[in-house]
């Protein structure tokens, strides 16, 4: 991801997807890891950039799952040290997100304790929209069309998703429940 991506953080563009997005994770998770081992259950690839074949923002989104939330104040001290800028929560309980480094990959990084629903719920969004193609069409057809209509608004654009976002969300804690009671 190089400078034909400059200015997409702040803006609401969506682009095809680029077969170099899991590449590009890979970077940002070994230099991840790298700081804060020992203390990482999972370092994740997550959000649209993470589903092969979507349409999204080029911007990567990593999700690290911490062994014991008692590491938070080491980690956020060791994501400060190569220039992550810790910034609370913003509004998602249990949710820790960090503004990259200038001039970095384009990416978010969000830090979870290990008994996280937030966590789960993204992954669990991701692993269904990998795994079904047609509803991965239907998100990419919705977030162009809302990024047309909310380009200049980031928060509008969120909220506009969050009704799909809730739909899937339901159908896979339904897939869930129902597996559980084959067992």
């Amino acid at each position: 991801m190089g400078p034909q991506y400059t200015g997409f953080v702040n803006s609401v563009i969506i682009t095809d997807y680029d077969p170099h997005w899991p590449q590009l994770f890979e970077t940002l998770r070994s230099r991840i890891e790298a700081v804060i081992q020992g203390m990482v259950a999972a370092i994740e690839h997550v959000g649209s950039t993470a589903v092969p074949g979507l349409a999204a923002k080029p911007i990567i989104d990593v999700d690290v799952l911490l062994m014991s939330a008692t590491d938070l104040p080491l980690v956020i001290a060791k994501l400060a040290s190569v220039g992550y800028e810790h910034r609370g929560e913003l509004g998602v309980a249990g949710r820790e997100a960090f503004r990259t480094p200038p001039n970095d990959l384009p990416h978010h990084l969000y830090v979870f304790p290990s008994s996280s629903p937030e966590y789960r719920r993204h992954i669990s969004f991701r692993d269904y929209l990998r795994t079904h193609p047609a509803d991965a069409n239907s998100y990419a057809s919705l977030k162009r069309e809302l990024a047309r209509k909310f380009g200049g608004d980031r928060e509008a654009y969120t909220q506009a998703k969050s009704r799909f976002v809730a739909e899937i969300l339901r159908r896979v804690d339904k897939t869930s429940t129902n597996a559980a009671r084959e067992y």
